[in-house]
């Protein structure tokens, strides 16, 4: 059975460096984070792009919109009632407990800062955890669907699992690094997208020949 590092390695010789999240601030991840909540990344950006036409990519700017003004913005994304009000809820937390400043929030020791995460409106565990990495630069791994559809053809997990526990295999695992963090994620999310589809397509896969699932449909 293969080691996470090797995967790793294989993934990203395939692959190379994704470079993501794609932000142009730690803020924007957050946006980013909650808006990719239920749709995919071509309908966020298309968010982000009107909130960056609106001059809205701010904790300050979010909290002064209407809620209906943030609605029309955002609407691309999809659930745009709801995510509205859950960017609105957690701008309202930053501004009143951090003066608006998220690195505060995010500069606390990590356990800290997620468990403050997690206790806000909208915001789970891949919500939190990408925060953390991708705003604030923390060592904690995102785990989405991807990851446990491909680790479990891999034989890695039996699909039983709940979030914290691959959250923790990887964790336990791996060099408690934030690049690498990164780096893995963004390498399960492409390589599910080309091969580790709800259909896999196993043939030119870089992990064909460590995956028991295409050892078992050969």
């Amino acid at each position: 059975m293969p080691e996470l590092t090797e995967i790793y390695q294989q993934l990203f010789e395939r692959y190379g460096s994704r470079h993501w999240w794609p932000a142009d601030s730690p803020f924007e991840v957050v946006i980013g984070a909650i808006l990719t909540q239920n749709t995919n990344w071509q309908n966020v950006e298309k968010a982000i792009d009107n909130l960056r036409a609106a001059d809205a990519l701010s904790c300050s700017a979010l909290c002064a919109l209407s809620r209906d003004e943030l609605e029309v913005l955002i609407r691309p994304s999809g659930f745009f009632r709801q995510k509205a009000q859950r960017l609105q809820l957690f701008s309202g937390y930053l501004r009143d407990h951090y003066q608006g400043c998220l690195e505060k929030l995010l500069q606390q020791p990590l356990d800290e800062a997620r468990r403050e995460l997690l206790a806000q409106k909208g915001v789970g565990p891949e919500t939190a955890d990408s925060i953390l990495l991708y705003a604030g630069g923390q060592p904690s791994f995102v785990v989405d669907a991807y990851t446990g559809r491909l680790f479990s053809r891999l034989g890695l997990l039996d699909g039983t699992e709940k979030y914290e526990q691959i959250r923790n295999l990887f964790m336990a695992e791996l060099p408690v690094e934030t690049a690498l963090y990164n780096e893995y994620h963004a390498l399960i999310v492409i390589q599910c997208k080309e091969h580790c589809r709800k259909r896999p397509i196993c043939p030119g896969c870089p992990l064909e020949a460590v995956c028991t699932y295409r050892q078992q449909n050969p």
